[in-house]
């Protein structure tokens, strides 16, 4: 009877180590579940920075033919899109110009925009030319354009 006894105290003993340690290894969970929302805005374009400068000769009726350079930055904080470039000559934001008594945009020719189309990235630039030429207008006095400042606007978009 005491390996009866013996024997039974081994699996009593057995069967308490097997529960406790079959007792840790369980898990117990929760389910959950989760998400999230949330917005930013997106920016908008910025206006280009243009800047222009041209050398050489003054300008005389059907004389040389001046080159302007200007150069076009993307001021913003990502891509943008330079498609067109105009030029002409017109007084601040592309108005008429009339600050020189006999002598008009008319005695003029400007030629048409050499640049790149391209993405600007942000910071960088495009640099482009445009010739202007004053044109000789038979019959007409043009001494009013004498030693005048002739401005040259140029837009990019």
């Amino acid at each position: 009877m005491g390996k009866v006894a013996g024997r039974k105290k081994r699996i009593i003993g057995t069967t308490i180590a097997l529960v406790a340690i079959s007792g840790g290894a369980a898990f117990a969970y929760w389910t959950a579940t989760g998400s999230a929302d949330t917005t930013t805005k997106a920016g908008a374009s910025k206006n280009f920075t243009v800047t222009s400068s041209v050398a050489g000769d003054p300008l005389s009726p059907n004389g040389p033919t001046k080159t302007a350079t200007f150069t076009v930055t993307n001021p913003g904080t990502g891509v943008q899109k330079l498609s067109t470039v105009t030029a002409a000559v017109a007084g601040a934001n592309g108005a008429e110009w009339t600050a020189v008594t006999g002598c008009s945009a008319a005695d003029f020719k400007v030629g048409t925009p050499v640049f790149t189309q391209t993405e600007i990235k942000a910071g960088e630039s495009v640099t482009g030319t445009v010739t202007l030429q004053m044109v000789d207008r038979p019959g007409v006095n043009q001494d009013g354009c004498q030693g005048a400042d002739v401005p040259l606007h140029i837009a990019a978009s």
